[in-house]
Order: structure tokens, then C-alpha cells, then sequence
């Protein structure tokens, strides 16, 4: 395998300090590759980008569940007052509770989040902890399935059995490898490529359809898949119809409902680098948006003292067409 290209850049005060290299894909509307760069090909773990897919895989078990908290489901929340509340409802709603999800206690991913918990003396906790909402899913699957709850994250598992199948008919690939992600849920490895025909797959399927029912849950509540002031609910309020959802160590997926979709991975995990290479992929097939807030994310500032003394944005040429 050859060395993936530089694709990311920090400058400061004109001088780049630090670089990213990465792989990255982006499809056109017929699902041809439209711009690349590094192996998209090469399988990488999606991380919490698999789980739009993992959450088809929870209304093919007979989830019964739209709107918000399928959103929920299928997002990386940021432990928000309102997220915590909304993955209480949907354990409630299968007779089942906070300790059943069997996620790693964590603080709140936002910030400000986090020092209100400190504020109120509260800690650490297995319903702010992201992926609780994914959890709470599966386990509400498996109860309207019939399936054992105190194992369901055994990759025997028949919900996990069929994820993985789930995941390998929207790729278009047979995962690479198993793995255990933060939360304990199985992994599976598939290439950048497949990762961003996945989300084309989602937004394209028909009307009712398990795939469109999660592509259009996450775009009618982005806030539930992410939070109030994240990057990914920026990116979808800046470009109409898009979905976006990210990874731990440095990955980003999004497709618009037209069928134009990319999705990226950057070699070192940093997640400062993601999203300006996703800016980059949005532009480069073509999709507009809010222009300043598109800007913005594309490069985010750095600071000396309280001054903005650099960027970390996009490498010349590092996408290919």
C-alpha cells in the first residue's frame, strides 16, 4: 500500500506546522467517483460512521421507530439534556433502563454540556456517553424481534449477524474485519469507497424503505445525530438535503439526496482534519450551500493569544479528478 497523499494543512503565522494525510472519495449523482484522493479502496474502520447502517439493520429486525429518536439511533449525540431524555423514552418504551445499555459511562461530548453536569455534581454517565441512542436502538430491536438482551452486542448475536450483513449490502463489499468499537458494539472494516456508497444507497432508496426512513430521519432532525453546536449539524443546515455523520479517528460520510455522496478518512484519527476535506468533497461534486458557513468549516481558525494567527484547511491539490 502505497503512503496516503497530505491532505490537510495547519498554517500558522504562514508557516504549516502540522500535516494530515488521508484518503478520500467522492461520488457523482450516477455513482461514478468524481474526485479522490490517497486509497479509497483500502478498508478502514468507519467507526460511529457505521451507524446509519447499523441502524437499518435495527427496523429490519422490526424496530418500529421515525422521527427523532430513530435520528437518535442513528447519530453520535452529544450527551445534551435532550438527547439523555430521548434515549430514557425509547428504553422506557421496551421495559428497559440505563443499565441495560452496557456503553462505557462517559462525559457529555459538548462542552458546555459537560460543565453543567460538573455544576449540578453529577459524573460521568452511561446515557450521556454518545452512543447511547445507538445502543438503546438495538436494544429495543432485539426485544421487538424476540431476541436476548443480555448479549446483544456478541458479534453471534442475530442482530449483530444481520448488521454485518446489513453493512455488506450497502457497501457493495464483504467487511474486511470485525473489531469492537468504543462503545463495545462490533466494527466492521470497509473501504472509504463503500462507506460513501452506503450513504448514496440511504438517500436513494425508496420512500418507507428502512435506508430512507434513516436518511430522512437524520435530515429532518440533524440535532438529534449530533447536537446544538456541532460541526456535522452545521453541514446540514448549511447544504439542503444533506446528510453527514462522522467517525471517531478522523472519519466523515454525507450524501445528498440527489445521490452525490463522499466520505473521508484521515490517517493520524485527527478529527480537526475531517471536516475541511469534506467542504472540499461537498465542492468538488458540485453541492452548494450556505457559502459563509461553508467557509467557516473549511477553515477553521487558529489563534494567537485572542488574535487569528492560521487555519487548518485543505492541502493544495490534494483531491483528484
Amino acid at each position: 500500500m502505497r503512503v496516503n497523499p497530505v491532505l490537510v494543512e495547519v498554517e500558522r503565522s504562514g508557516f504549516v506546522e502540522s500535516r494530515h494525510r488521508g484518503s478520500a472519495v467522492g461520488l457523482a449523482a450516477d455513482g461514478s467517483v468524481a474526485v479522490s484522493a490517497g486509497e479509497p479502496d483500502h478498508p478502514v474502520f468507519p467507526r460511529s460512521a457505521n451507524k446509519p447502517m447499523q441502524a437499518v439493520a435495527m427496523l429490519r429486525a422490526g424496530l418500529d421507530l421515525d422521527g427523532e429518536l430513530l435520528a437518535l439511533a442513528a447519530g453520535s449525540h452529544s450527551g445534551e439534556d435532550f438527547h439523555v431524555a430521548g434515549v430514557e423514552r425509547l428504553l422506557a418504551s421496551v421495559g428497559l433502563g440505563a443499565g441495560d445499555l452496557r456503553c462505557p459511562e462517559a462525559w457529555p461530548l459538548d462542552p458546555e454540556a459537560e460543565r453543567q453536569v460538573v455544576r449540578d455534581g453529577g459524573g460521568r454517565s452511561a446515557l450521556r456517553m454518545n452512543c447511547s441512542g445507538k445502543h438503546a436502538g438495538m436494544l429495543a430491536a432485539c426485544v421487538a424481534a424476540g431476541w436476548s438482551t443480555d448479549d446483544y452486542l456478541d458479534p453471534q448475536h442475530p442482530l449483530q449477524v444481520s448488521t454485518a450483513a446489513v453493512v455488506a449490502e450497502l457497501t457493495g463489499e464483504k467487511p474486511a474485519a470485525t473489531g469492537v468499537d468504543g462503545c463495545g458494539a462490533p466494527l466492521f472494516a470497509v473501504s472509504v469507497t463503500g462507506i460513501a456508497r452506503a450513504f448514496r444507497r440511504l438517500v436513494l432508496a425508496g420512500p418507507g424503505t428502512p435506508e430512507r426512513r434513516v436518511a430522512d430521519a437524520m435530515r429532518a432532525h440533524p440535532q438529534w445525530t449530533s447536537g446544538t453546536r456541532r460541526e456535522e449539524l452545521r453541514l446540514m443546515e448549511a447544504v439542503p438535503g444533506l446528510i453527514v455523520k462522522c467517525g471517531a479517528e478522523g472519519v466523515d460520510a454525507f450524501a445528498a439526496a440527489d445521490g452525490r455522496a463522499g466520505a473521508v478518512k484521515i490517517d493520524d484519527g485527527a478529527m480537526r482534519a475531517r471536516t475541511p476535506v469534506t467542504v472540499a468533497l461537498l465542492r468538488a461534486v458540485g453541492l452548494d450551500g450556505d457559502a459563509a458557513v461553508l467557509d467557516a468549516l473549511a477553515a477553521p481558525l487558529l489563534h494567537g493569544g485572542a488574535a487569528p494567527a492560521g487555519a487548518v484547511r485543505i492541502a493544495p491539490g490534494a483531491l483528484l479528478r
